[in-house]
């Protein structure tokens, strides 16, 4: 991997041209000029630059309209290159994209507990190393990284990964210290979010949520094309929305908190509870009669076999999943939500009873309606999600070029 160097691009113009190019091309100069409403001799000036940082290329001629064929320009995908870390409880998840978002390469590294903050970072180095080390010629340009737990984005510092017990880890300073790139850190929900948002089809001006159900439940939220962080980087924490006075203890020490009745562990928590009503059920069998060992996934697995009690669970899980979004659509009204995370996984059970749910208990005809998918992202979303950020900053904000 080429370590590059860097200066911030500060022209709004010029990030408009860029991305511009991104979502319309191959277009003519004159094309961005009129859609833009900037001058031609500020288009003309700004590609040049662009071309001459190699971020655009002349691709093609266009159709004339009288006089010379235009000259199409497009992103030169393949020239730099992004790498994003999704960084868990378990394990580091990494991967190398190019402009247009195609993998190159990922890899992932197992976490050993317990684990200090300078081991972590030393083990996401060792990682970004691994990914890149057999793609000595790609230059990167910048890397994301999507944490759990809660994280300071101004900074780019982890304040606290309760997956690892860990806080206040300085991982953009880091980085960027090491690897003389644009770093940019997120929650990992969030990063997964936006992962969505910015390699999805249609136009950019939808607000979205993404709703990570795993071993916490956590959300998402682009609105307007950016991510919603709140006044201190708490938004999204619907996992501890309160839906049940009487319910369970979570682990923030509340009750009732929506994760206790959706999360893997709850999905397993719920099986193990019940099993007496089903003496026949699979899952004995598939766990060899220790019963502690029935996780979410098991539940998933005896579904997709057949087993009557699992299925019953996971259907019960989507009215508790759809309840919690109706909540969300009412508050939010998002254009659409996407469902991430292990629980996705059993969408087959979950999702019909989710969108019955949310058709039961909406406020409105639109509401009822709200478009709900599973992620087809798979283990790596999040990873690919951090990447986003750093497209993100490269195509609608401040923009890093090689200097």
């Amino acid at each position: 991997m080429k370590k590059g160097s860097f200066q911030w691009m500060k022209s709004l113009n010029r990030t408009i041209i860029l991305n511009k190019i991104r979502t319309d091309g191959p277009i003519s100069r004159a094309q961005i000029a009129k859609e833009t409403k900037l001058t031609p001799p500020t288009v003309s000036s700004l590609v040049s630059e662009l071309i001459e940082k190699e971020l655009v290329i002349e691709s093609e001629q266009g159709e004339s309209i009288g006089g010379r064929k235009p000259t199409l320009l497009v992103i030169n995908s393949d020239r730099f290159y992004i790498i994003g870390l999704d960084v868990g409880a378990k394990k580091i998840r990494a991967i190398l994209i190019d402009l247009s978002g195609k993998t190159i390469d990922k890899t992932q590294t197992l976490i050993p507990k317990p684990i200090s903050n300078e081991d972590l970072l030393t083990l996401i180095k060792r990682t970004i190393n691994h990914l890149t080390s057999n793609h000595d010629t790609i230059e990167v340009i910048g890397i994301g990284v999507g944490m759990h737990g809660a994280v300071d984005v101004e900074t780019g510092s982890s304040l606290f990964a309760p997956g690892l017990n860990l806080r206040d880890i300085p991982i953009k300073k880091e980085l960027e210290a090491e690897y003389d790139v644009p770093v940019k850190v997120d929650n990992d929900v969030r990063a997964m979010a936006f992962g969505e948002y910015w390699f999805m089809e249609e136009k950019k001006d939808e607000s979205i949520v993404t709703v990570n159900i795993g071993i916490g439940v956590g959300a998402g939220i682009v609105l307007n094309g950016k991510i919603f962080h709140g006044k201190y980087d708490l938004a999204g924490e619907i996992g501890h929305m309160t839906v049940d006075l009487k319910g369970n203890l979570c682990s923030c020490g509340n009750i009732g908190c929506w994760q206790t009745l959706i999360s893997g562990p709850a999905i397993g928590e719920a099986a193990r509870n019940q099993l007496e009503r089903y003496p026949e059920s699979l899952l004995l069998n598939m766990v060899e009669g220790d019963v502690q060992k029935i996780e979410g996934k098991t539940v998933y697995e005896a579904a997709v076999a057949g087993d009557a009690l699992s299925k019953e669970i996971l259907e019960g899980t989507g009215v508790y999943i759809g309840i919690g979004l109706t909540n969300l659509i009412h508050m939010l009204n998002p254009s659409k939500i996407i469902i991430g995370g292990g629980v996705a996984n059993a969408s087959p059970f979950i999702l019909p009873i989710i969108k019955e749910t949310i058709s039961e208990r909406g406020l409105t005809r639109q509401a009822k309606a709200t478009p709900i998918y599973c992620s087809n992202q798979g283990a790596y979303g999040t990873a690919i999600g951090a990447c986003a950020l750093i497209l993100g900053e490269i195509f609608e904000g401040d923009v890093p070029v090689v200097g």
